[in-house]
C-alpha cells in the first residue's frame, strides 16, 4: 500500500515536541542571562511557573492517543463504526499555549494587590498619613479627609484581606468625624470593611498593642519607631513616609504612599 503524502499525527506530534523543547530552551536561557535568580520578581517567577503548566497540560494532551475514545462517551459496539472514524486532528500547536503565558498584558489592580500582599489574609492599617489627609491627632478634631486616590486600593485590599483601619484620638468627637469621612468615601460599601474594624485608641503604645493582638501578615504605617518595635512580630510592614527613609529590617518596606507601593499612583 502506498504510503499517504501527508504526515501523520504521530510525526505531527513529535514535530511540535522538538519546538517545543527548543522554544523553551531559548525561553529559560533569555531569562536567566539577563536576571539573576536573586533578583528574579514575583511576576518573573509567575511567568516560570506558568511555562512549567503549560508545559505539563501539553505533555498530558500529547501522550493521549489518537482515535481513543473520551471517559464518559459510550464505547462503539459495531467494529464497522471503529474503522471508519477517521482520526481526530493533531492538538493545537503548542507554541500558543506556551506563547499565551509571555503575553506583556497590563495586570489589574486586584492582581497587584495579591501579588504585593504575597498572598496576605490579614491587614492592619493607621489612618493619619496613610489613609486621611490630616497628618495628626489635633488636626482629625476640626476635620478628617479621606485621599480620594486611596479608596481604590482600599476596596482591593478588602476584597482578599481581612482589613482594619486604627488611629489615635484625642477626643469622640475626632471618632465621628473619622468613621463619617470614611462612610462618605464609600470605604464602607464594599461589604468588606466594617465599622467595627475601624479601631481608635489614646496613645501610640495602644495602636502597637492592637495590631500584636490581631497579628496581620501586614502592617502600614508612618511612624518608624511602631515599625521597628513590630518587625519581630509581625511578618511584613509598610512604612509610608514622604522621605522615603532606608529599610530598618528585611521585612519592612518603604514607600511614599500606599499607593505608590501598589503601582497606581
Amino acid at each position: 500500500m502506498a504510503e499517504s503524502s501527508s504526515s501523520s499525527p504521530t510525526e505531527e506530534i513529535v514535530r511540535l515536541i522538538k519546538r517545543l523543547s527548543g522554544y523553551v530552551a531559548f525561553k529559560m536561557s533569555s531569562l536567566f542571562s539577563t536576571t539573576p535568580i536573586r533578583n528574579l520578581d514575583s511576576r518573573s517567577i509567575g511567568a516560570i511557573a506558568g511555562l512549567a503548566i503549560a508545559v505539563i497540560f501539553t505533555w498530558r494532551a500529547i501522550r493521549t492517543q489518537p482515535g481513543e475514545p473520551q471517559r464518559r462517551r459510550p464505547k462503539r459496539r459495531m467494529q464497522s463504526d471503529e474503522s471508519s472514524s477517521s482520526a481526530p486532528p493533531p492538538p493545537p500547536d503548542v507554541l500558543d499555549v506556551v506563547d499565551h503565558f509571555f503575553q506583556t498584558g497590563n495586570p489589574t489592580l486586584g492582581q497587584i494587590v495579591r501579588q504585593r500582599l504575597s498572598e496576605g489574609r490579614k491587614v492592619t492599617c493607621r489612618l493619619l498619613g496613610v489613609i486621611l489627609e490630616e497628618s495628626s491627632p489635633e488636626e482629625l478634631q476640626k476635620q478628617a479627609t479621606v485621599r480620594s486616590s486611596v479608596v481604590e486600593v482600599l476596596l482591593e485590599i478588602t476584597k482578599c484581606c481581612d482589613l482594619y483601619l486604627m488611629e489615635r484620638v484625642l477626643d469622640d468627637e475626632s471618632e465621628a468625624k473619622v468613621l463619617q469621612a470614611l462612610e462618605t468615601a464609600g470605604v464602607f460599601t464594599s461589604g468588606g470593611l466594617v465599622k467595627d474594624k475601624v479601631l481608635f485608641c489614646s496613645t501610640e503604645i495602644g495602636r502597637t498593642s492592637f495590631v500584636r493582638q490581631l497579628e496581620p501578615d501586614w502592617h502600614i504605617d508612618t511612624n518608624p519607631e511602631i515599625s521597628t518595635q513590630l518587625a519581630r512580630f509581625i511578618k511584613f510592614q509598610l512604612q509610608v513616609s514622604a522621605a522615603k527613609p532606608e529599610r530598618t529590617a528585611p521585612n519592612v518596606f518603604t514607600s511614599q504612599s500606599i499607593e505608590q507601593f501598589f503601582g497606581c499612583a
